[in-house]
């Protein structure tokens, strides 16, 4: 497996997804990636940057906070769930 050449999706920079790189995406069955390593970082930090929301668990009524703006039903919402109800719903 040589070095790949990959032309950044975003700023149009191209950049060396090199063998052990590779190696590694594969070992975890992810796809290679389509950023430079800066527009990643960028786009994980406006990630981390989003305004939080007061919400109410649907399930325990604990209050809570998400990183998106809960909707009503009547506006198509689905329930929401705290950290931890959350949690414990996806490990059943």
């Amino acid at each position: 497996m040589a070095d790949q050449e990959i032309t950044c999706r975003d700023c149009g920079a191209t950049f060396t997804f090199t063998e052990g790189e590779q190696e590694f995406y594969a070992s975890k069955n992810l796809s290679a990636p389509q950023r430079c390593k800066s527009c990643r970082a960028s786009r994980k930090s406006d990630r981390a940057n989003r305004p939080l929301y007061d919400a109410v668990c649907a399930k325990c009524g604990a209050a809570c906070q998400v990183r998106f703006k809960p909707r009503t039903p009547e506006e198509g919402g689905r329930p929401v769930l705290c950290n931890t109800c959350f949690r414990a719903e996806r490990s059943e």
